[in-house]
């Protein structure tokens, strides 16, 4: 639907809503899939090559992050980070939880 794959019929539906909504000038700058990093990866510290250049170290764990289906900005410039979830896994709580911790996002959910 519209160019693009969605991870269910609601969360499509709800890019329809959206886009509609952007035509009418009630919200702007519509994104889908935004990456917000939760936790960096973790990596063993760097070292010096035998010929003097930089080595990155190994990765111990990778990254964290949280992807929005939708994040955009009202009239009044406020940004809105949305999820169109049908069922709420375990994992997304925990997220939702950092999103509001770490960048002190509250999630809309619809």
């Amino acid at each position: 639907a519209y160019g693009k794959i969605f991870d269910s019929a609601h969360e499509a539906e709800r890019y329809g809503e959206l886009l509609l909504l952007e035509r009418a000038g009630e919200i702007h700058d519509l994104k889908c899939q935004v990456k917000y990093v939760l936790i960096p990866a973790k990596r063993e510290p760097d070292r010096t090559g035998p010929r003097g250049g930089k080595i990155k170290g190994k990765v111990i764990e990778r990254e964290t992050a949280y992807f929005a289906d939708f994040v955009y900005k009202t009239k009044d410039g406020t940004e809105i980070v949305e999820d169109a979830k049908g069922y709420r896994e375990k994992s997304y709580k925990l997220k939702r939880k950092l999103m509001l911790a770490v960048h002190g996002i509250k999630i809309k959910e619809v």
